[in-house]
């Protein structure tokens, strides 16, 4: 009961213009799939690459196997005179500039979306935990909804679009949610609901199946887990596994007390919306809404409710040290937050507005590669 597998989309771009590339490098990517077998896959843009780690049963196992991957692409794309970096956006990726990879999927999606596909230059961060009971992960995924600003918050890597800055602190999901079928999940309560919806679209052949349903938090098709897709591409390790730690205990929480949260209603999830996009504007500044008690709360004093009632779930999937990391995020920022002080300082010094962003970028991509405090 509750392994978790993670999966990483990363940039790939050129290390001396700093631009994202327009094709994957064959080479490059025939190396990664040598080294890293079928835990290395293409994306449906080729500027982008993204890793998966088996089911794992400890965070500490999955975060040695996302080092090992995040090791592995990075000297192989070094050797190929790229970089790879794990950002929500990148700040020099533009989409005109966007060739799809050639697969049957990709190609009816793109059939589909038509520019907007081109422009779904984004790398995010997904977290499956095993919930074997079918019937529970839909009411599950309901119950779990209020708290993906929060998640979201601490993840947002993506300051930057079509080398500028946007002033979000997480432009990510401004550009994902053109997609239909993304944002919040539906307030379905019970397995049957969502069923009935997936069953009219398929019908109608409007989607193949219920893998073309990209909400920030779904039953996945393809595992016996619920899938958190809300966070942005980590650029720190450690970021990304305190995040799913805090996740996972939360998953586990709701399960084993199915009245926490049985009242999230409309108006709630009216609420969240609106605590998504201060999650996206401001980050770990934002001033939240409870979606309960109706009331205004920070994100410290969230995670202070939050830690209150997951105690037990700590100790029992061992996730304290990973967890203590969700505060040093809270007190220190995130990858946003480091993105744009380091553009500012730049700046302010009267480097170029290129010049500053390349510094940017090469700060995520030492980042990326840097495991255990040490770069690689």
């Amino acid at each position: 009961m509750y392994s978790v597998g993670m999966e990483e989309e990363y940039f790939v771009f050129d290390a001396k213009t700093r631009r994202a590339v327009r094709r994957i490098d064959k080479k490059f990517l025939k190396r990664a799939q040598r080294e890293l077998g079928d835990r290395v896959m293409t994306e449906m843009l080729q500027s982008q690459i993204e890793v998966a780690t088996p089911p794992c049963s400890t965070m500490k196992e999955a975060r040695d196997h996302l080092a090992h991957y995040r090791r592995t692409l990075s000297a192989a794309a070094a050797a190929h005179k790229l970089g790879l970096a794990a950002m929500g956006t990148f700040p020099l990726a533009f989409w005109p500039e966007q060739i799809v990879t050639a697969k049957a999927r990709y190609g009816a999606i793109m059939d589909d979306l038509q520019m907007i596909g081109y422009r779904n230059m984004l790398c995010g961060m997904h977290v499956h935990v095993q919930v074997p009971d079918v019937d529970t992960r839909v009411n599950l995924i309901m119950r779990l909804t209020p708290y993906l600003p929060l998640l979201l918050a601490l993840s947002t890597s993506s300051p930057f679009w079509q080398g500028h800055l946007t002033g979000l602190i997480g432009y990510r999901l401004a550009a994902y949610d053109e997609l239909p079928r993304t944002g919040l999940p539906e307030l379905f309560r019970t397995n049957d609901d969502y069923q009935e919806f997936v069953a009219a679209l398929t019908w109608a052949k409007i989607i193949p199946d219920a893998s073309y349903i990209w909400w920030a938090l779904r039953p996945s098709l393809g595992h016996p887990t619920v899938e958190l897709r809300v966070a942005d591409s980590c650029t720190r390790l450690e970021d990304a596994v305190a995040i799913a730690a805090l996740f996972r205990c939360l998953v586990r929480a709701l399960d084993r007390d199915r009245a926490l949260n049985a009242g999230f209603d409309r108006v709630g999830r009216a609420i969240t919306v609106e605590n998504k996009w201060h999650a996206q504007r401001y980050g770990i500044t934002a001033t939240f809404v409870d979606p309960f008690s109706r009331s205004p709360l920070t994100l410290a004093q969230w995670l202070d409710q939050v830690f209150d009632f997951i105690g037990e779930d700590i100790d029992a999937l061992g996730c304290a040290a990973d967890l203590r990391h969700v505060h040093r995020i809270a007190a220190e920022g995130t990858s946003a937050d480091h993105q744009i002080d380091l553009y500012t300082k730049a700046k302010a010094a009267g480097r170029r507005r290129l010049t500053a962003i390349k510094e940017v970028i090469d700060w995520a991509a030492r980042e990326t590669r840097a495991v255990g405090g040490k770069d690689l």
